[in-house]
């Protein structure tokens, strides 16, 4: 890791309003809840563009504050350069991991790209958080469980030191 006291971590999803904001914020609220916050640096981005600047989607942060969970942030879409600023980079699917491989320019970067339900013990390491947009208020529960499922199996396994 780039930063002997810090690991620093991006979760990326497509537009960075609904999978990868409610990711930054789970960590960093798990890690806080375990006193292990001050290890960890986390953030997120989009892979698109499309939501820069727009809060986290009005749906998630419902779903989210229904298990009194609240979080905020801004949309922003990650760059080339935030491959030297991260540790690992966390994509929320293999659409997303594909798109941050073309922007990795090095076999380094690209070895920082993993997916997110990697660390989750009920899922298919391959599978994707699935994109709640376009869908009911009952996939933005599932994303919710899902990341709050992932987050936590990528908490341990950092502590564990198998990341």
């Amino acid at each position: 890791m780039s930063d002997a006291t810090r690991t620093r971590i991006c979760f990326v999803c497509l537009g960075n309003i609904v999978r990868s904001p409610l990711a930054e914020s789970m960590f960093h609220h798990l890690a806080e809840g375990a006193k292990l916050a001050h290890k960890y640096e986390v953030d997120s981005a989009g892979t698109s563009g499309w939501h820069v600047g727009e809060q986290p989607d009005r749906r998630m942060r419902r779903v989210a504050a229904g298990h009194g969970f609240k979080y905020s942030g801004r949309g922003r879409q990650f760059k080339q350069p935030d491959f030297e600023t991260f540790d690992l980079v966390i994509a929320m699917d293999s659409d997303n991991r594909s798109n941050l491989s073309r922007l990795a320019r090095t076999e380094e970067e690209r070895a920082k790209i993993r997916l997110m339900r990697e660390f989750d013990p009920q899922g298919c390491p391959t599978a994707p958080v699935p994109d709640p947009y376009y869908g009911g208020i009952d996939g933005f529960e599932e994303v919710f469980q899902i990341v709050k499922r992932s987050c936590q199996g990528l908490l341990d396994a950092l502590e564990d030191g198998k990341v």
